[in-house]
């Protein structure tokens, strides 16, 4: 399966200016559909979190949630998962379960 990642600043305003979005506790996803028949995705975590170390630990969270479950996703959409301030406290089966939340929300889930 090809995820891609967003990179820039321009495909980061993209999704949010464009796309729908899903809150819960501790996330809040963006997703639009884009022309590729792969997802591209991007992960976006404040300095309000936390300092380095604290923002990166959230980082891999959230992309080792996403990887569990890519597989499970339709194709073709450009997705933004942002971190909120109580994510840095939180469980990898909390973050887990707040992505399956926000993917079934979105009818990205097949």
């Amino acid at each position: 399966m090809i995820n891609q990642k967003l990179r820039n600043t321009r495909q980061f305003n993209h999704v949010y200016k464009k796309g729908k979005s899903i809150v819960n506790k501790h996330i809040v996803m963006y997703y639009v559909k884009n022309t590729e028949n792969y997802n591209r995705v991007g992960f976006s975590v404040s300095k309000k979190v936390g300092k380095a170390v604290v923002r990166n630990r959230v980082k891999r969270l959230l992309k080792e949630s996403f990887r569990a479950h890519e597989e499970k996703m339709k194709q073709g959409y450009d997705i933004v998962f942002v971190a909120r301030v109580r994510l840095k406290d939180s469980t990898y089966k909390e973050v887990e379960k707040s992505m399956v939340y926000a993917l079934s929300k979105s009818d990205l889930k097949r």
